[in-house]
């Protein structure tokens, strides 16, 4: 074997995305808000809450339907990270993530992962938008990009502009 043969195993082996035992997100019937910090349990539930909320918009009634996933496993990883667990046939186009940012944001910014058309593209939202481009993702109605371009000058998605 040679030094670079040699060299790129040991590379391999500390990637996760190439560690034969790390453990693949799991295929979910709805998209995942995945948890990666786990410093501040009230935080987290105050995220599940305000995601699970119903929006009204007009005289209609929103709901994300999202599954939360708690799992120590994934402690502390990033959105590179996440995306290396990605499986292949992975049922859904973008994820969310619970991060350490989002956690101490006070508004809990919560970072939407594209995971198809720009792939690891990400920007943050409000809990109470998830609704909206969850429904609007899962039904191809919208694409990410047109959420990604329509955050506001901190990063941050809080709804389209008023006409």
């Amino acid at each position: 074997m040679t030094i670079a043969a040699r060299l790129t195993d040991a590379l391999d082996y500390h990637l996760p995305h190439r560690n034969p035992k790390m453990k693949q997100l799991p295929k979910t019937t709805n998209p995942v808000v995945i948890r990666t910090d786990f410093e501040n349990q009230q935080a987290w539930e105050t995220i599940c809450q305000l995601v699970r909320a119903p929006v009204r918009e007009g005289h209609e009634m929103f709901y994300a339907y999202v599954e939360f996933l708690e799992n120590s496993d994934y402690r502390n990883f990033t959105k590179d990270e996440l995306l290396a667990i990605v499986p292949d046939d992975y049922g859904h186009s973008f994820l969310f993530v619970a991060d350490r940012a989002a956690v101490i944001s006070p508004e809990f910014a919560i970072l939407a992962v594209d995971l198809v058309e720009s792939r690891g593209r990400s920007f943050r939202t409000i809990p109470s938008k998830i609704q909206s481009i969850e429904n609007n993702l899962s039904l191809a109605n919208m694409d990410f990009e047109e959420f990604a371009e329509s955050v506001d000058k901190d990063g941050i998605f809080r709804g389209f502009p008023s006409v």
